[in-house]
């Protein structure tokens, strides 16, 4: 089991694009501790949201650490120019690279953290080969894509299955959770053994962000 602290990333897919600066502040005032930024292209997911212009802008005003989710086919391409934008991690879907390894090596060579993310019916074995060559595993709790959907409780013997793989070889590797992440589903996850929480509605929607960050932790 991962001690280290829970980490509460304000997901900006749910917050208010017109006030960008603002709720990039107001997450950072709440005491979240990442911004997390969904790059999706259309083909990947069947969804398009951010790119590099928005990365830029939020890499200028950011007070905290950008954690970038790429939902994008061969995201090799892309690596170099998003982490001089400002990402501080970027994390790829092991079903959108060709060569997985070579791409987390990419990002490695950019100075920045390597994640690796799988989707809902993709088995937790199907990243298990790459489990020494990143900073953090990212298990999807809903079909990745869309922000506001339920939490899959079925994801929780996954997210159990990859602490015990990590566990195994010795490896203290953050395991995030992306999907109807809540203060209900919040102790459902940490206690599977996750420690890295990306939260979009339930923050940016709260009467109290703080408490709401707060009862994540």
């Amino acid at each position: 089991m991962n001690n280290t602290k829970t980490i509460v990333a304000a997901s900006l897919l749910s917050a208010d694009f017109a006030e960008l600066g603002r709720d990039c502040k107001r997450a950072a005032e709440a005491g979240c501790d990442w911004l997390h930024f969904d790059i999706m292209d259309g083909l990947f997911v069947p969804s398009i949201s951010f790119g590099g212009p928005v990365l830029k802008t939020v890499g200028r005003i950011a007070e905290l650490p950008i954690d970038v989710h790429m939902m994008v086919t061969e995201p090799v391409r892309y690596l170099e120019r998003y982490a001089a934008l400002g990402a501080a991690g970027i994390t790829v879907h092991v079903e959108a690279c060709e060569d997985v390894s070579a791409t987390l090596k990419a990002i490695h060579a950019q100075g920045i953290r390597a994640g690796i993310s799988l989707k809902p019916a993709t088995p937790a074995e199907a990243i298990f080969p790459n489990l020494d060559d990143v900073d953090m595993v990212l298990v999807m709790t809903v079909e990745p894509g869309f922000g506001g959907q339920a939490f899959m409780p079925d994801m929780l013997p996954k997210i159990r299955a990859i602490r015990a793989a990590l566990d195994e070889r010795g490896l203290d590797t953050d395991i995030e959770v992306d999907g109807g992440i809540n203060g209900e589903t919040a102790h459902l996850v940490r206690e599977a053994g996750a420690n890295v929480l990306v939260s979009g509605s339930y923050l940016f929607a709260a009467e109290d962000m703080s408490a709401a960050v707060a009862s994540l932790k």
